[in-house]
């Protein structure tokens, strides 16, 4: 068994949605980032290359490849589940935490969960999405950003 840790950061700028979890939430700004932005997906991918001894998703998905200008999130994890299993790793869990004083997580949870689960071939009870504000302090509280952290267990087949 191995375990995995991942954290993804993305500012906030003017817009009208933000994706998390492969969901599209309306809200007055939007992620800035190469890629959709989607923070949790992107700490999944990094806990579950971390946990296979495989870099990191900036190794595998660079910002300065226009490829993955605009991507979704869903596709990048989609590409980690592959690069687990070519390496006969099987995921076992993951664990997630959102944080974010606004928009609020709750009503968008089990389709996130949902996205996550169908995306790695995995039962949505493997997965679990928590979310939080930082009660209004650093850049969360302040609006500027979003960022998640994923802890993953994986194991050989």
């Amino acid at each position: 068994m191995r375990i995995g840790h991942g954290y993804d950061v993305h500012r906030l700028i003017n817009g009208n949605s933000i994706t998390i979890g492969g969901v599209s939430i309306p809200y007055t700004k939007t992620l800035l980032a190469h890629s959709d932005g989607d923070v949790l997906l992107h700490a999944i991918c990094d806990a579950l290359l971390g946990a296979a001894g495989l870099h990191d998703i900036g190794y595998h998905f660079p910002d300065t490849d226009n490829k993955y200008k605009n991507i979704s999130s869903i596709e990048l994890l989609k590409s980690v589940n592959s690069l687990l299993y070519n390496k006969n790793y099987s995921i076992v869990n993951i664990d997630c935490t959102i944080i974010a004083q606004a928009p609020k997580m709750m009503n968008y949870i089990n389709q996130m969960i949902t996205n996550i689960a169908h995306a790695l071939n995995l039962a949505e009870d493997c997965i679990n999405i928590k979310a939080t504000t930082e009660e209004k302090l650093g850049f969360t509280g302040r609006y500027e950003g979003i960022s998640a952290h994923a802890v993953c267990l994986i194991s050989k087949k």
